[in-house]
């Protein structure tokens, strides 16, 4: 794994985590963690599990001992990192976004459907499509229960930036980031829309603002909150802080997404409302075990949202979990995602995002910009 900080935590938890409740075909092995700081990483390394620690990506591609590079870096490092992996033959987990612009994007496509002709494997990590509510929503989508889809809503609210005092992180500066709140957090509202509904967006029309332009140096890497001095030396915010865009879907559907980090009392609130001509369904994550769904063939007198809880054994991945109603958490979608990317190793089939998939996020992200620096105008994806 490349990069410890807040993702890294994450992914080791995961790592960790899946062979000890599902049945893999292929056991983990967390071999070495990289990071650029030797008494850092090795500390990470002690703590997370990992056997070793290293101080350059590098080094993990002629080793024999590992099979897959699991990169959790700040976007301007990703493709990089990953073209080589792939080309060294390692199979490669990227978090999103794919990368900081399309460009790079595209390339390690390439990379990825080059190195698929001789069995390495590519994914990126949209982990909240493993949330069981969310993969329920997509299901009763399939299966038609929503009829054709018409209206899609996606917000993505939080709040840590709110305070002006917060200081700069690698996540405010767009040579490291490609973009603030958009490729952040709107880039998993994208997928989740395009991935729920089956339909990729075909086109923008798009605003983006920055409410803070300077704020106090000395920020750490995880870059979610934490105080500044006031006092003390400022550096320039150089992405979005909130992102508003309108979105035509392929299929006709038409759709509204936020994205903030600004939103004051909103900690996590990735909202998704799907409308068609036969049901509804609305997921809120801050309620993340929840799938509201309507059906609009109920008689008038009894119809309204139903509220079901996905925890029951025959929801998608619960049963692995706790008893019905214990409820899961945000690091269980990271776990489902080794779970679902160990299968298709061992199964030798390509998983789900591929980067081909993320790809067409990385578009979408781009249109939006483009749109938001060109007075809103329309932009097709």
């Amino acid at each position: 794994m490349v990069g410890y900080a807040f993702m890294g935590a994450a992914h080791s938890h995961a790592w960790r985590t899946a062979p000890r409740f599902f049945d893999l075909p292929l056991k983990p092995e967390l071999a070495v963690l990289v990071g650029r700081n030797a008494d850092a990483a090795r500390d990470a390394a002690h703590r997370m599990g990992w056997a070793e620690s290293a101080t350059d990506w590098r080094d993990l591609l002629d080793r024999d001992d590992v099979d897959l590079i699991d990169i959790c870096t700040p976007g301007d490092t990703h493709a990089e990192i990953a073209i080589a992996a792939l080309r060294a033959g390692k199979h490669v987990l990227c978090e999103k976004p794919l990368a900081n612009s399309v460009a790079e994007a595209e390339r390690m496509v390439a990379a990825a459907d080059a190195a698929a002709q001789n069995g390495v494997l590519a994914m990126c990590g949209y982990s909240y499509r493993r949330t069981p509510a969310l993969t329920l929503a997509r299901e009763l989508v399939q299966e038609g229960r929503l009829g054709t889809i018409r209206h899609v809503r996606a917000q993505y609210l939080q709040d840590w930036l709110s305070d002006e005092l917060t200081p700069l992180t690698w996540r405010m500066d767009k040579a490291k980031a490609g973009s603030g709140s958009l490729g952040d957090i709107g880039a998993h509202i994208i997928d989740a829309a395009q991935w729920v509904t089956g339909s990729p967006i075909s086109g923008v029309s798009a605003l983006m603002e920055t409410f803070v332009t300077e704020r106090p140096l000395g920020g750490d890497l995880v870059g979610l909150g934490g105080r500044g001095d006031s006092s003390g030396e400022r550096g320039p915010v150089t992405v979005d802080d909130a992102t508003a865009f309108t979105a035509r879907f392929d299929s006709g559907a038409i759709g509204v997404f936020e994205a903030t980090r600004f939103a004051l009392g909103r900690k996590n609130a990735i909202r998704l409302e799907v409308n068609g001509s036969k049901g509804s369904i609305a997921f809120d994550f801050e309620d993340m075990n929840v799938l509201e769904y309507y059906d609009g063939s109920n008689d008038s007198r009894t119809s309204g949202f139903q509220r079901i809880q996905v925890g029951e054994p025959d929801h998608p991945y619960t049963g692995n979990w706790w008893p019905v109603g214990h409820g899961l958490g945000y690091e269980h979608g990271f776990t489902h995602q080794v779970v679902d990317l160990v299968g298709a190793l061992a199964d030798g089939r390509q998983p789900s995002p591929s980067f081909a998939d993320a790809l067409q996020v990385q578009r979408v992200l781009a249109a939006v910009e483009h749109s938001a620096t060109n007075e809103s105008r329309w932009q097709r994806v």
